[in-house]
């Protein structure tokens, strides 16, 4: 029963702006939506990633200088703040640790912000949260690049943390002094994302 109405809702709740269909038990598989209702396309050939902010060597990146650099990958869950959870799934990209490096942030930098190109969704971390180990910008999960109902074609994986730090149809990412609340800690949501069992 429970594999037949997945199969029913997916469709609908890969466009499901409300999230109200993370209260159906459709098993362990992501749920899909977005801010915005919908978000344009980007391909590998006119994507681009900005970074910026108080940082000595601004840069833009596009899905070919991401693939030049040191990748990493790993299996971690992927768990949503309202009790769904997708368990072992597969993530590669760049660590965000790595493009902080390239980037050399000002002394005064203590937090870097994220925004989509829906043009709407924004998110932070500290500077020290930016640069844990399971923090990346993805360009592969499930084993295949990340596809535009997923995030992508460049998505944030904030691994320890619940699934609205880990921000999709990633656009920027901007260092600055202090940590700014992003689209649902302004409504609520913890600045704090970690996921404490």
């Amino acid at each position: 029963m429970q594999n037949a109405l997945a199969q029913v809702i997916g469709p609908v709740a890969d466009h499901d702006p409300t999230g109200l269909l993370s209260l159906i038990p459709l098993g362990d598989t992501f749920r899909y939506y977005s801010v915005t209702g919908s978000v344009r396309e980007e391909t590998a050939d006119n994507y681009r990633l900005s970074v910026s902010g108080l940082v000595d060597h601004p840069a833009t990146y596009s899905i070919s200088d991401l693939k030049a650099l040191p990748q990493t990958s790993l299996i971690q869950d992927f768990q949503c703040v309202t009790g769904w959870h997708v368990p072992g799934v597969h993530w590669a990209g760049v660590q965000l640790s790595v493009l902080l490096e390239k980037a050399a942030p000002a002394k005064q930098a203590r937090a870097v912000r994220f925004t989509s190109f829906d043009g709407t969704y924004t998110e932070s971390l500290t500077l020290a949260e930016a640069r844990r180990p399971d923090v990346m910008v993805a360009l592969e999960m499930l084993g295949a690049p990340v596809t535009h109902d997923h995030g992508g074609p460049v998505r944030m994986y904030a691994g320890s943390m619940y699934g609205y730090k880990s921000t999709k149809w990633l656009s920027g990412i901007e260092l600055a002094e202090t940590e700014t609340p992003g689209y649902w800690e302004t409504r609520g949501y913890d600045i704090d994302g970690i996921i404490r069992e």
